[in-house]
């Protein structure tokens, strides 16, 4: 409300909003203007956790409880602005998993759509509906909503990655569901890769035919790090880069063309030596990954740097500015996948 009113209706107003309370109504022009904003005002905030620190506790807690028993042993990297959140962002969440030589985590399937960013460690699998991608660093794994999936670490040294899932999302939506598997494992199906091979080459087994086996909607799960870092070099020699991303690849459902999942878009950029891009700002918070180099992040005129492993999360509608020292090559997933769809994405280039 703007204008004032004298006492007695104040009073009276003030009466029939107590009257009203027990029968769930309340008055609109009382809260429209933090409802309806000009902008985003999102409740996040500017957050790096350097990959040093949340090592360190993650392997503390890798000597106090097996990833049997905790399901998914993980560290949870909450927003400082979103306290008691579990989130990120207010639509995205963020954890570092650890699976220790020997272990298994259990299998289970949830309405979730999950991604893995592999930050260390070699050798280890996530197996999703009996499949196992032998994961590497700074590959992506997909574990896409409903589809039954276990990781395990047959090598002889820890296994660390990012998750990220859209849980706020689901939960917005009441739409959670999850069940687990009778076994720790899923049983095998096809030997590592074969996904990649059928779906993974701009080709896909006919459809309709029995060799046709992934789900029409999602079929490519692992995306690796020998592949779209080769990509990315192909891009940096054959091109200029753009002002506001560098050179930038966006990770595509085969399916469809679209983004590697309906809730979560995901992309890499390199940013050459010396390079600083154009301000930026955008709906979709974003949770980036230092992959290689080093850099700063300039946002809302504070200087952030940026090392190797370091995880940075910049919430919806904060102009950004990247600069790199050397080639800066950054992964990053947000909700634009969501928002596109809904018709809610905007951006402004500076």
């Amino acid at each position: 409300m703007s204008a004032a009113l004298h006492n007695d209706a104040a009073n009276q107003l003030k009466a029939l909003y107590a009257e009203m309370q027990p029968h769930g109504l309340y008055p609109l022009w009382e809260v429209l203007s933090a409802l309806v904003t000009p902008k985003p005002r999102s409740p996040a905030i500017v957050h790096r956790w350097t990959y040093a620190d949340a090592r360190a506790y993650l392997l503390r807690a890798g000597d106090l409880i097996s990833a049997e028993q905790a399901e998914r042993r993980v560290l949870i990297m909450e927003n400082p602005g979103l306290p008691g959140s579990s989130c990120a962002t207010s639509s995205l969440y963020a954890g570092l998993q650890l699976i220790l030589p020997g272990e298994v985590a259990p299998c289970h399937r949830h309405a979730q759509c999950a991604l893995r960013f592999v930050m260390e460690g070699e050798g280890a699998f996530t197996a999703v509906d009996g499949e196992k991608a032998i994961m590497r660093p700074f590959d992506l794994v997909l574990t896409p909503g409903w589809q039954w999936h276990d990781h395990g670490n047959t090598s002889s040294k820890p296994m660390i990655w990012l998750d990220g899932l859209d849980i706020p999302t689901v939960l917005h939506f009441d739409a959670s569901f999850a069940e687990h598997w009778p076994e720790s494992a899923h049983p095998e199906t096809v030997p590592p890769g074969d996904t990649s091979h059928r779906y993974g080459k701009n080709m896909r087994p006919m459809r309709g035919t029995a060799t046709d086996r992934r789900p029409n909607r999602q079929p490519l799960f692992h995306y690796p790090y020998s592949e779209w870092r080769q990509n990315l070099d192909s891009l940096v020699r054959g091109s200029d880069p753009d002002p506001h991303f560098g050179h930038a690849l966006e990770f595509v459902n085969p399916a469809d063309g679209g983004a590697a999942m309906p809730t979560i878009s995901a992309h890499v950029r390199l940013l050459p030596a010396g390079f600083t891009s154009r301000p930026r700002a955008a709906t979709d918070g974003t949770v980036f990954v230092v992959a290689e180099g080093r850099g700063t992040a300039r946002i809302d005129g504070k200087d952030i740097p940026l090392h190797e492993r370091d995880t940075l999360v910049v919430p919806s509608w904060r102009e950004v500015v990247f600069q790199a020292e050397g080639d800066l090559v950054l992964f990053g997933y947000s909700d634009r996948s969501a928002q596109e769809k809904l018709g809610l994405f905007r951006e402004h280039r500076g």
